[in-house]
């Protein structure tokens, strides 16, 4: 049976392997100059037990003429009204986020009511809200960024991909230096935290500052990899991510395979 050809929902979403009969949605969200293409591998690798809502950031590829928010209290308040519409409708909800995807799928999970909050939300690549500040005051440049994550050699033979690359970075790396963590009471999502064992932006793998972060069960695991872990030409952690999402651990106690 051929697979279904991938698709725009609205201005802010792409589904890249459509699963209508799927009984989790899982909405990704890229790293700093990503686009939603970046979670294709990932779509139909974990098909059919998700399917994949990939956010479509402003300011870059089918959205270049969209501005970007002014800062990312805008940009947070500006993704939860877009994927508010398509949550419940019978469907159990995740988030999977990475590097600044990891930090708005938090804030954004944070920002929905709590009964319209995802089960689930795995950050993979960044270090908990409350260190985020002093991580960005590196103020690393966008050629330096893309290098680090490894994506420096999908694009370098395309003059124009880079430029489009550098663009969406320096956007992202703008809206992220306005980042400011208020301490404020945790969500009752299930949270799992990812890193790559060669990730060399992290300080440290040691995730567990992101425990704070939420109510509910908490895991943290270090697997191969560098700073991305899904990527256009990698689907990522999917074994991890299927085993995660089904069934979705309901407390504190129900930890296993956390």
């Amino acid at each position: 049976m051929p697979a279904a050809r991938p698709r725009a929902e609205g201005d802010w979403f792409l589904l890249p392997a459509p699963q209508p009969a799927a009984p989790v949605r899982l909405f990704c969200f890229p790293h700093a100059g990503g686009d939603a293409t970046a979670f294709t591998p990932l779509a139909r690798a974990i098909a059919p037990a998700a399917e994949v809502w990939a956010l479509r950031p402003p300011a870059r590829g089918g959205r270049s003429r969209d501005p970007m928010p002014a800062d990312f209290a805008a940009l947070v308040e500006a993704a939860a009204q877009a994927l508010a519409p398509h949550l419940g409708a019978g469907r159990r909800v995740a988030f999977y986020g990475q590097s600044f995807g990891a930090l708005l799928a938090y804030e954004v999970a944070r920002a929905l009511p709590a009964d319209r909050r995802p089960e689930l939300v795995v950050v993979a690549g960044a270090p908990c809200p409350a260190e985020w500040t002093e991580r960005e005051s590196k103020d690393l440049d966008a050629g330096e960024l893309l290098r680090l994550t490894g994506l420096e050699e999908l694009v370098r033979a395309d003059p124009e991909l880079v430029e489009l690359a550098l663009g969406g970075i320096r956007t992202d790396l703008a809206v992220s230096a306005t980042y400011r963590h208020r301490p404020h009471a945790p969500i009752g999502s299930a949270l799992y935290a990812l890193a790559g064992a060669d990730d060399p932006m992290l300080a440290t793998t040691d995730l567990t500052g992101w425990a704070a972060h939420t109510r509910g069960a908490f895991g943290h695991r270090v697997l191969p990899g560098g700073h991305l872990l899904a990527t256009v030409d990698r689907p990522g952690p999917v074994d991890l991510l299927s085993t995660l999402l089904n069934p979705l651990p309901t407390s504190t106690e129900e930890q296993q395979p956390w």
